[in-house]
């Protein structure tokens, strides 16, 4: 192996210095690309040829509009009722046919669909990928503390609307969501007609070929309508694709984004239309386009696993694979999004795990102790401040950023994370962060690194989004089963030692589901043989779960029924990291 493929260091993740940084028009300091980069995400209506329109900027996602024979059809309904009837109100400027037809491309926008039956007075035919329902009570029950601090980080939700650190867009959109559409209303209505394989049929009159695509969701579907040469799809973004979304998700295998891509590139396409930024036309420039944002996904792949077969570790690979120039001459591979350098780690730890060959990672000291020792090691706290500032003033930044940590790492914070650190020491590793803020391109790693920054110097508290919490319109509205079982990832172990107690839950229409506390685990059942049994309406459930109503205060009102020894379900339900559970 030739020495100079290791010691790569240009690195496109942010700018050396602030020669590229300059100020966006609310005031917000970043790097001038991201900011030129906002006029293709500026809310637009465009006609993509005579009968489709595609609403961008309207807010995370575009709404699309086909005139089929039949009335409309709508693609993606966005992130709330509010939204959807501001794209709704624009096309109504240019066709008054009613809707006759949605369809969803996958499941991160589809929550204003309400409106659209609301404006038809009438059922309708929703299609969309069956894997829609589950991949959204997953995300709102599981893992719904660290998906929602992940999209205020990602998002930058909590980031001011002016100043230096307001957001400058957020790479696929101009914002999460649009000001403009609060209080955002979740208007989610589940398909009717399920897609789980290629299939042709007509919708509202019109030929239309489903495809399903897997891509930042394995619920993805690319829609082909050869009468008008049109294509939506969930592949092709406007900035590089992201294999790691810095807020945290399921593996995301590139080997099937080529898969559903390179199926994209065989339609031919006129007309493409995407779920986020501007629709492209020309049979030319799409096929250019299509092939080149192929091939960004299959280097990314080749290369780290080039580089895995020749040993290299995580933070090595991160070098060995940069993108060539080649994907810096169009917007749809350049890093508005995510980072490359982060992809390729996530392609090593999807691929072989998160063990990487590094003698160190194999059995780490705690963070605590090895903050502390590292500090030792360098002189002292005083030292390590000193180094820090001088690698600032050096544009050193990423040694900046270590060495920072280990100060704010050395000692734990009030709920027991390692996340302490004097005033000026926490300062100190704001203004590192800020300064990649400023100089990278990609909307995901500046807003991570400014809302991380703000929590920090303390003008931000976070502590609420690391507290698991279910929403009460999500609990209400599913099957039962699903937050039950969500329970066993709040079981606390130590409260369970030596419990082995069986539960039945029978949750409004008396279906009934269990949990078998054993061995510090909360194992899901059907309920029958339980000897244990807790009964309550939804609209309870879900207010308790939501941490609107204790269940003390629900059995004193009589909306919860105990069956069995009241004490032994007391002790099982006290298990659990819900403080609406205990009963006193």
């Amino acid at each position: 192996m030739r020495e100079a493929e290791l010691m790569i260091t240009r690195s496109m993740s942010f700018a050396p210095d602030d020669a590229e940084t300059t100020i966006g028009p609310s005031g917000q300091v970043g790097h001038k690309d991201l900011v030129a980069h906002t006029a293709r995400l500026s809310r637009q209506l465009y006609e993509v040829r005579s009968g489709v329109w595609c609403m961008v900027g309207n807010g995370l996602s575009n709404q699309t509009f086909i005139e089929a024979p039949e009335g409309l059809i709508v693609i993606d309904t966005g992130e709330s009722v509010e939204e959807m009837r501001a794209a709704l109100d624009e096309v109504r400027q240019h066709t008054a046919s009613n809707v006759a037809a949605v369809i969803y491309t996958h499941f991160h926008y589809v929550a204003g669909t309400q409106a659209l039956l609301d404006d038809v007075g009438a059922e309708i035919p929703i299609w969309g990928h069956p894997g829609i329902v589950s991949n959204l009570q997953r995300v709102g029950s599981e893992v719904s503390a660290a998906g929602g601090r992940g999209i205020v980080h990602q998002f930058g939700l909590l980031l001011p609307s002016e100043g230096p650190d307001a957001t400058i867009n957020v790479g696929l959109g101009l914002e999460f969501r649009s000001s403009d559409h609060a209080p955002f209303t979740s208007g989610f209505v589940p398909p009717t007609n399920l897609v789980d394989r290629a299939m042709s049929t007509t919708v509202a009159g019109l030929a239309v070929e489903f495809t399903p695509a897997p891509s930042d969701a394995d619920d993805s579907i690319t829609i082909w309508f050869p009468d008008l040469s049109l294509c939506v799809n969930n592949l092709v973004w406007p900035a590089l694709y992201n294999v790691f979304p810095i807020r945290g998700e399921e593996y995301r295998d590139p080997r099937v984004l080529l898969e559903g891509l390179e199926h994209l590139a065989g339609l031919d396409a006129e007309y493409l239309v995407g779920a986020h930024g501007p629709p492209l036309t020309g049979r030319e420039q799409i096929a250019v386009e299509v092939e080149t944002y192929r091939d960004s996904i299959q280097f990314l792949w080749d290369q780290t696993v080039r580089g895995i077969n020749r040993g290299l570790t995580t933070d090595e690979l991160t070098r060995f694979v940069q993108l060539p120039d080649d994907y810096g001459t169009t917007y749809f591979t350049r890093q508005f999004y995510g980072i490359a350098e982060h992809h390729v780690r996530q392609i090593h730890a999807g691929l072989r795990g998160w063990f990487d060959g590094d003698e160190a990672k194999l059995l780490p000291l705690a963070p605590v102790e090895r903050a502390k020792r590292l500090i030792e090691g360098f002189g002292g706290v005083e030292s390590v401040r000193a180094k820090v500032a001088e690698a600032l003033d050096a544009n050193d930044v990423r040694w900046a950023i270590e060495m920072a940590s280990w100060l704010i790492h050395r000692d734990v914070d009030g709920s027991g994370r390692a996340d302490a650190g004097d005033s000026e020491d926490r300062e100190l590793l704001a203004r590192a962060l800020r300064i990649v803020a400023q100089r990278t391109t990609a909307a995901n790693l500046r807003s991570w690194c400014l809302t991380r920054a703000q929590e920090l110097e303390g003008s931000l508290d976070l502590a609420r989004f690391r507290i698991h919490r279910f929403n009460q319109r999500e609990v209400a509205s599913s099957p039962p089963e699903v937050y039950v079982k969500a329970l066993r990832v709040l079981l606390v172990p130590d409260r369970a030692a030596g419990v082995d107690e069986h539960l039945r839950f029978v949750v409004g229409d008396r279906s009934s589901i269990g949990l078998h506390v054993r061995r510090c685990v909360a194992v899901p059942t059907n309920g029958e043989g339980a000897d244990l049994g807790i009964e309550l309406d939804r609209q309870t459930w879900a207010s308790i779960l939501a941490n609107k109503l204790t269940l003390e205060d629900a059995l004193a009102a009589g909306s919860v029924q105990i069956h069995g020894d009241v004490a032994r379900v007391r002790t099982v339900l006290g298990c659990f990291d819900l403080e609406s559970l205990a009963m006193r």
